[in-house]
């Protein structure tokens, strides 16, 4: 049977653009109090059109900036997640929530209305200049919401930000905080290596991240990493269809999340689906969709079942 490469067919809402970090290699933010928020009538309408036009979606990833955590509308953003997400279910999708760093309790509440979450871990270096004024990069903060979705029993994604000031050295101890966090837990889905790549809006003279490297970085990860941690590539991020090809074959096995756009490196689009599986199917490789939250974690005692629609996408041949 030809190895399978997987990707999650998904379509992202933002609740807020709004953060109080300022990362400067960041292309997604506004500065707090100048975003209106989704409202829930808009989210429903999209995901109206989207149960009607693209029955191949099935996971929404709720991707939203961070409300700091002593503001007067934290409470209000954390419940407009949980209200979001459970709309999601409702229109029959799968959400994914990605938000930045939760109090356990915060955690706690949108685990119980989502499929899985997420937060990059991105590097363990705290003297980075690009999170200079990001105080929820904090790599302690970080390390602590891995454990903490461990502790509540929460499918997790995580990753690395590649080429944001860090050296080759760096990647593996940020790679070992990661495997052992699984190691106690066992939850960490997949990790994403994502390289950096300039975009218009961000205020960094960073490089972009020499993308020869990335299948070393693939390499260097399936040695630290579990095998059941599925290593994942962003194909919008790797132009060049050999690198991409050679990071499969240095074990990288998922493409992550594919849909209209990337909302945090919007320069970059996706390419099409029936691309990838036109070119991963030279080198024998079958591409097929999954859902946010992988099969061992279908029936975990912490999925009410009334939150889960049917788990099969109804197209299979999707292009």
């Amino acid at each position: 049977m030809p190895p399978v490469i997987t990707y999650s067919p998904a379509v992202t809402l933002v609740p807020t653009y709004e953060c109080f970090n300022a990362c400067t290699y960041c292309n997604f933010r506004v500065n707090p109090g100048q975003d209106t928020w989704l409202t829930l009538d808009q989210a429903r309408q999209r995901l109206t059109t989207l149960r009607r036009l693209s029955p191949q979606v099935t996971e929404i990833l709720l991707l939203s900036g961070e409300v700091h955590p002593h503001s007067p509308r934290r409470a209000d953003w954390v419940a407009h997640l949980q209200q979001l997400a459970q709309l999601a279910w409702d229109w029959g999708f799968w959400p994914h929530t990605n938000c930045g760093p939760l109090s356990e309790l915060e955690m706690g509440q949108l685990g119980a209305v989502n499929a899985s979450m997420g937060l990059m871990l991105e590097q363990l270096r705290p003297d980075l200049a690009v999170h200079r004024h990001a105080p929820s990069k904090d790599p302690s903060l970080r390390l602590a919401q891995l454990e903490q979705a461990g502790s509540l029993g929460i499918p997790f994604t995580t990753g690395l930000l590649l080429g944001i000031g860090e050296s080759p050295a760096d990647w593996e101890p940020t790679l070992t905080a990661i495997a052992q966090a699984h190691h106690r837990w066992g939850h960490i889905q997949e990790v994403i290596l994502q390289p950096y790549r300039r975009g218009a809006a961000q205020r960094s003279h960073l490089p972009d991240f020499p993308l020869p490297q990335l299948p070393s970085v693939v390499r260097l990860a399936r040695r630290i990493l579990p095998a059941e941690i599925t290593l994942q590539i962003p194909p919008n991020l790797v132009q060049y269809p050999q690198i991409l090809l050679d990071c499969l074959a240095a074990g990288a096995g998922d493409l992550g999340g594919i849909g209209p756009k990337d909302e945090v490196n919007p320069d970059y689009p996706y390419p099409q689906v029936a691309q990838l599986t036109a070119l991963l199917a030279v080198q024998g490789y079958t591409l097929q969709p999954r859902l946010p939250i992988y099969p061992k974690w279908l029936h975990f005692k912490g999925i009410s079942p009334q939150f889960c629609p049917d788990p099969v996408p109804k197209d299979k041949n999707l292009v």
